[in-house]
């Protein structure tokens, strides 16, 4: 009987198989006990190997047996180490196809659920309602840009002759600008006095001089 059988059992013609559920739980145990074998043969193997060293001169015959101990140890050793990965990849296969179970079962779930709210849905009077939402939109956007125009009250002006009138404004008071400009060079200046300015003692010579400047400029104005 192989090991598998042992695990999961032999299982009639008619008898129903373990669920993926329980066959990843005792595959797990499974593991579990192969570890621990691993563990007591490893410990096996070294202290085969100690006794080896330890009569390797004085006790050939023990040190031999003790040799070979070890190399059945290490031996079944070896073939835990392929059974578990063999389990494991058994267990990790078993928990994918549980996965993938549980997902697909989900999903019809979820399609049923999905069927039974479109049951009451008609595609004609869907068609009908966004027609009918689009027709609103539409009619609320022309409200809003006809409210959004500037209303006048009835007043309406030719915008032609509003900028005809603007620029005869600006004409005159260009017009006006430059007769103003023309009316202050026309501006008659004072006359200077014919009569000598009063003189002062002078302190120094440079105001002496500066006075007969003056005199000398208002002679000539005259």
């Amino acid at each position: 009987m192989s090991l598998l059988t042992k695990i999961f059992g032999a299982g009639g013609k008619g008898g129903k198989g373990p669920s993926p559920q329980e066959a990843i739980q005792k595959l797990r145990e499974t593991e579990e006990m192969l570890t621990k074998k691993q563990e007591f043969l490893e410990k096996k193997i070294e202290q085969e190997l100690q006794i080896a060293k330890k009569n390797g001169t004085k006790n050939k015959r023990a040190a031999l047996q003790a040799l070979k101990k070890k190399k059945r140890y290490e031996k079944q050793l070896a073939q835990i180490d392929g059974t578990l990965s063999t389990i494991e990849f058994q267990r990790e296969a078993l928990e994918n196809a549980n996965t993938n179970t549980e997902v697909l079962k989900n999903m019809g779930f979820a399609a049923k659920a999905i069927k039974s709210a479109h049951e009451n849905m008609d595609i004609d009077k869907v068609d009908d309602l966004i027609q009918n939402i689009t027709e609103q939109q539409e009619l609320a956007q022309e409200i809003s840009d006809t409210i959004s125009k500037p209303v006048g009250f009835g007043e309406e002006f030719d915008e032609d002759e509003l900028l005809a009138e603007l620029d005869e404004l600006a004409q005159e008071q260009l017009d006006n600008n430059l007769l103003d400009i023309g009316g202050a060079e026309n501006i008659r200046l004072p006359n200077v006095p014919s009569t000598s300015l009063p003189s002062r003692p002078a302190k120094k010579e440079e105001d002496k001089d500066e006075l007969e400047d003056l005199q000398r400029w208002a002679m000539e104005a005259m």
